[in-house]
């Protein structure tokens, strides 16, 4: 990923909330085990309808990965996903405050797709093959690595050199997923939660931890005394919303929809608005965002 120096983001630990974007009533998400591939297809039709005559869209997102998804201080969901939220929102139903969040966690996401949990996941996730197989994603809406981040003082210069080492991961994300089939005697020690694996990190339970390089360059500024390392585990890849298997009537209407946004330049408002003071200086905003839905890989 060309994104110069390094990329910053601050970390907050939040709270579990459901509700329309303010202080509602706070609701734990279930914890679900990684999904197998979807069986049966959700239907295509009318679900639009659906959503229209619940008069509410349900979207999973982030509490605690900031600026994608989190809680501020008053308690309301703020960040780059959860924003593109309100703004579907507002779209098909005319007001942005007609969608409520679910919280999800990265191994949580496609299983709350498949059992109709929520109607569409704006959670940070990757596009992999392997998902592909169990969601229907849309065109991206930004591009993310997988690096690992050390302390300072680690001898450790390269990938390779964690070989006997302990990594840190979130369950269910990306650096899970490689590693454990790129490198499968590697020693994991697993979190559900970011914020989890960041104070694991801050404790000294791991040597590395290995996640989407925004978060670690986040982390490495807020936090001196950390360094990210340079090899990336894996490509480049494209991170996008996600629907159920089969809910092409979703999928085709959120594809329409970023073309629209990307229009008038609304992804980089809200990169202005939550990424651009926290990046290193110079760093071009398309190495980050994917503006109406057109990947360029």
């Amino acid at each position: 990923m060309k994104l110069g120096t390094a990329l910053i983001f601050p970390l907050l630990a939040a709270g579990i909330l459901v509700g329309c974007g303010n202080s509602d009533a706070p609701k734990q998400a279930t914890k679900e085990a990684t999904p197998a591939p979807a069986k049966e297809a959700a239907p295509s039709a009318g679900y639009l309808d659906k959503i229209k005559a619940r008069d509410k869209l349900v979207v999973g997102v982030f509490s605690d990965k900031p600026p994608f998804g989190f809680v501020d201080e008053q308690g309301n969901y703020v960040g780059f996903d959860t924003d593109i939220a309100k703004r579907f929102a507002k779209d098909l139903l005319g007001d942005e405050k007609k969608v409520e969040f679910v919280v999800v966690e990265p191994a949580s996401r496609i299983p709350f797709l498949q059992s109709d949990k929520v109607d569409l996941i704006l959670a940070n996730m990757t596009v992999t093959p392997e998902r592909a197989e169990a969601v229907d994603f849309t065109n991206p809406n930004l591009r993310v690595a997988v690096q690992a981040i050390v302390p300072e003082g680690s001898p450790v210069q390269k990938l390779d050199d964690l070989a006997d080492k302990t990594i840190i991961v979130t369950a269910g994300t990306t650096a899970d997923l490689w590693l454990t089939q790129n490198r499968p005697n590697w020693k994991l020690v697993k979190f559900e939660k970011n914020s989890e694996s960041l104070q694991a990190l801050a404790n000294g339970r791991g040597d590395a931890y290995a996640q989407d390089n925004l978060v670690l360059f986040s982390w490495a500024k807020q936090n001196p005394g950390y360094r990210v390392l340079a090899d990336k585990l894996g490509n480049e890849a494209p991170i996008a919303p996600a629907v159920k298997r089969g809910n092409i009537e979703l999928r085709d209407w959120v594809n329409t929809e970023l073309a629209k946004l990307g229009e008038e330049q609304f992804l980089l408002k809200l990169y202005d608005q939550y990424v651009r003071k926290e990046l290193a200086d110079g760093t071009d905003p398309k190495s980050v965002i994917v503006e109406g839905g057109k990947w360029e890989g």
